[in-house]
C-alpha cells in the first residue's frame, strides 16, 4: 500500500519485536471492515446486535481490570523531567523503551498485526496530521475506522515523508501491573501495552490529538485543546462559533449537542455540533481570526445518563453504526441498555451485565456502583455524520472562525453563572485556574476543589507551566482573538439545589456571550471580570427563574474568591517554577481587586 521507506522500516522493526503471525493493512473499505466484524463475532470479541433496531451495531466487553483511562500508568517520556513537568508522570526515554521492549517482545505471537493509516483532521487540509497505529486488536481497528479517517488516501497524502505519528499497541496479557500508555514527543511516538480499553488504545484520541498534538502545537504555533466546538445559528441564518473546555462531569457533550429551549427554537435558533471533545486551533492568515477544527471523525461518549431528555442528539447518533462497550445486553430483543437510559431495564433472565454475568435489575442500588448493569464508564463509539445536529462545516478544510472561548467548572458558590475576562492575557489566567468541586460521583471527599487548567490536566504533553506560556504567546499572534469567558451551570442554593436549569437553557447564556463579542450589550466590571447586567440574560418562558434569581446567580462571593486565591497559589506551586511570571501578576491583581 505504500513505498514510504520510513513507514516500512518502522513496521519491520516493530514486527520483528512483537512477532505476529501475519500483517494486515487496513485500507478503509467497507468490505474489509465487514469481514473484520464477522471475524470478531466468530471469536466472541464482538456481538452483533438486532439489525432492525440497531443496524450495524455491536457490543464489546473489556477485561474487568481494564475499564478506563489510567492516568497513573500514562507517561510523558522526555530527556529531562523538567520538560515533562510536575503534573505528568515521567520516565527517561531509553529507560522506558527498555522496559517496553521486554513487554512487547513476542506479544503478538499467534496473532495478527493490523496496520492502520489514519488522519486526524480532513485528509489534505492544513490542519491534518497523519498517524499509523499498529495493533493486534480488531476492536481497535473497528473503533479507529469510526473515530478517525482511515484509508489508502492517508498514505498517498503522506507520500515519502517521515512526518507521521508512530503508534504501537499490543494487548499482551492485559496485565494492569504492566500496563503503560507512553508518549515520546521528540520521537513522534506513542506506545500502549496491556490494555484493550478505548481511551488507552485508540491512539489517535487523547494520546495523539491532545498529548502529542499539544507538543507539536507549541513547536509549530497552533493549539490542541480539550474543547467542544459548536455553532449557534440565529433566526436570520448567521452562525457564530464557540469552543468550550470543561472538566469531566460538567455537561460538555450535552452542550456540544444542545437542543434549544422551545421558546428560542420557535424563534428560529438552532445549534450545530462541530465537535464534542477536541479542537485544533490555528490563526487564519486572511482575516487574523482563530479557526477551529475537530480532528476526530466520531464520538467516544459515556453511555450512562445519556437519554431522550439529557441528550437526544447523542442517543440518536448511536442508533446505527455504533460499537457499545461495557453496557447491558438485553437478550430478549438483542439490544443494549444502561443506567439512565430509561425506566425499562431488561427483566431478570434477559439481562447480561458488563462483566458477562446474568444481571437482576431489582437488586440495583443507585448508591452502590457494584450493582450497576452497565459500567459507569461504559461507552458508545459512533460516527459524527450520524448526529442529527452535525454541522455542515464538520468536514471544512479551513475550520470555523471562533468568536468566543468558554471555560467552565462545577462550583457551588464561587463562580457566577457567567463572566468575561478583561482581555486574552487575563482569559489565559482564568483558564489556568479552572476548577471543579468533587461530587458524590467521584471517589473521595465531596466539595474538594480540583484544579484542571483548560480541562487539560491529564492531556498536556509537556510542562504545564510552558503550556500556560504558549497560551500567552498565542494571544500575541492572533490579530483578532476570540473573547474568553467562564461559565458555571452548577451554582446551588443553601439546600444544595441547582439554581440554574441548565441543559438547553444554557443557550440563553451563550447568546449573551455572543452579544458581548459583537458589542451589543454592556456588562458590569467586577474584581473577577465583566459580569452581565441581569436583565440582559433572556429568561422568557422560564417559570422558576426570576430577575432576582439571575442577580443571585451573577453575584460575586468575595469571601469564596479570597479562599480560592490561596488554593490557586498552592496549585501554581505544584506546577513549579515554569509558571509564567505573568500568571502570578494576574493572580496578584485579582487579590488586590478583591480587597
Amino acid at each position: 500500500m505504500t513505498k514510504n521507506v520510513h513507514v516500512l522500516s518502522w513496521i519491520d522493526e516493530m514486527a520483528a519485536m512483537t512477532q505476529p503471525d501475519k500483517i494486515v493493512w487496513i485500507d478503509g473499505t467497507e468490505e474489509q471492515a465487514e469481514a473484520l466484524r464477522a471475524e470478531a463475532c466468530s471469536t466472541g470479541e464482538l456481538t452483533k446486535l438486532n439489525p432492525e433496531l440497531l443496524p450495524n451495531c455491536y457490543l464489546h466487553r473489556t477485561a474487568v481490570n481494564d475499564v478506563a483511562r489510567v492516568e497513573g500508568r500514562t507517561y510523558i517520556c522526555t530527556p529531562t523531567k523538567e520538560e515533562a513537568g510536575n503534573i505528568n508522570n515521567w520516565m527517561e526515554p531509553s529507560e522506558m523503551y527498555a522496559k517496553l521492549k521486554k513487554l512487547y517482545t513476542g506479544s503478538m505471537k499467534g496473532r495478527t498485526m493490523y496496520v492502520i493509516p489514519y488522519s486526524m483532521g480532513v485528509v489534505g487540509s492544513d490542519f491534518a496530521k497523519y498517524g499509523i497505529e499498529l495493533t493486534d486488536s480488531i476492536y481497535v481497528v473497528l473503533n479507529m475506522l469510526i473515530m478517525t479517517r482511515v484509508g489508502v488516501n492517508v498514505l498517498e497524502a503522506l507520500g515519502d515523508s517521515a512526518d507521521y505519528i508512530k503508534g504501537l499497541h499490543a494487548r499482551a496479557d492485559i496485565d494492569e501491573e504492566n500496563r503503560y500508555i507512553t508518549h515520546f514527543p521528540q520521537d513522534n511516538t506513542i506506545m500502549s501495552v496491556n490494555s484493550g480499553y478505548g481511551g488507552n488504545v485508540l491512539l489517535g484520541k487523547k494520546c495523539f490529538a491532545l498529548r502529542i498534538a499539544s507538543y507539536l502545537g507549541r513547536k509549530e504555533g497552533w493549539m490542541a485543546e480539550h474543547m467542544l466546538i459548536l455553532g449557534v445559528e440565529y433566526p436570520n441564518g448567521d452562525i457564530k462559533y464557540v469552543t468550550a473546555a470543561f472538566p469531566s462531569a460538567c455537561g460538555k457533550t450535552n452542550l456540544a449537542m444542545l437542543i434549544p429551549p422551545k421558546m428560542l427554537a420557535d424563534k428560529g435558533y438552532k445549534v450545530w455540533c462541530v465537535g464534542d471533545d477536541i479542537a485544533w486551533l490555528r490563526v487564519n492568515k486572511e482575516d487574523g481570526k482563530l479557526y477551529a477544527v475537530n480532528p476526530e471523525n466520531g464520538f467516544f461518549g459515556v453511555a450512562p445518563g445519556t437519554n431522550e431528555k439529557s441528550n437526544p442528539n447523542a442517543l440518536h447518533t448511536c442508533m446505527r453504526d455504533t460499537i457499545f462497550t461495557n453496557v447491558v445486553h438485553n437478550t430478549e430483543n438483542n439490544t443494549v441498555w444502561w443506567e439512565g437510559l430509561d425506566n425499562n431495564p431488561p427483566k431478570p433472565g434477559n439481562a447480561i451485565d458488563w462483566k458477562g454475568n446474568p444481571w437482576d435489575c431489582t437488586k440495583y442500588d443507585k448508591k452502590d456502583k457494584s450493582t450497576c448493569g452497565a459500567h459507569p464508564n461504559s461507552r458508545f463509539t459512533a460516527l459524527a455524520k450520524n448526529c442529527p445536529c452535525i454541522s455542515s462545516e464538520f468536514n471544512s478544510l479551513k475550520g470555523v472562525p471562533v468568536s468566543a472561548i468558554v471555560f467552565g467548572g462545577r462550583r457551588a458558590k464561587t463562580a457566577p453563572l457567567v463572566y468575561q475576562s478583561f482581555n486574552w492575557q487575563h482569559g489565559a489566567f482564568v483558564g489556568s485556574i479552572m476548577a471543579s468541586e468533587t461530587t458524590a460521583a467521584a471517589s473521595g471527599a465531596v466539595g474538594v476543589v480540583r484544579r484542571d487548567p483548560m480541562a487539560m490536566r491529564p492531556f498536556v504533553g509537556y510542562n504545564m507551566g510552558d503550556y500556560f506560556q504558549h497560551w500567552l504567546d498565542m494571544g500575541k499572534n492572533i490579530p483578532n482573538p476570540p473573547a474568553i469567558f467562564h461559565v458555571n451551570w452548577f451554582r446551588t442554593d443553601d439546600e444544595g439545589h441547582f439554581i440554574w436549569p441548565g441543559f438547553g437553557d444554557n443557550l440563553r447564556v451563550l447568546l449573551w456571550i455572543l452579544d458581548r463579542c459583537e458589542g451589543k450589550v454592556d456588562a458590569v466590571e467586577t474584581a473577577i471580570g465583566y459580569v452581565p447586567n441581569a436583565e440582559d440574560i433572556n429568561i422568557e418562558g422560564l417559570s422558576d427563574v426570576t430577575l432576582d434569581t439571575i442577580k443571585e446567580l451573577l453575584s460575586v462571593d468575595t469571601a469564596s474568591w479570597k479562599e480560592d486565591v490561596e488554593n490557586i497559589k498552592e496549585f501554581y506551586a505544584l506546577i513549579g517554577d515554569h509558571v509564567p511570571a505573568t500568571m502570578y501578576e494576574e493572580l496578584a491583581a485579582l487579590e488586590k481587586r478583591l480587597g
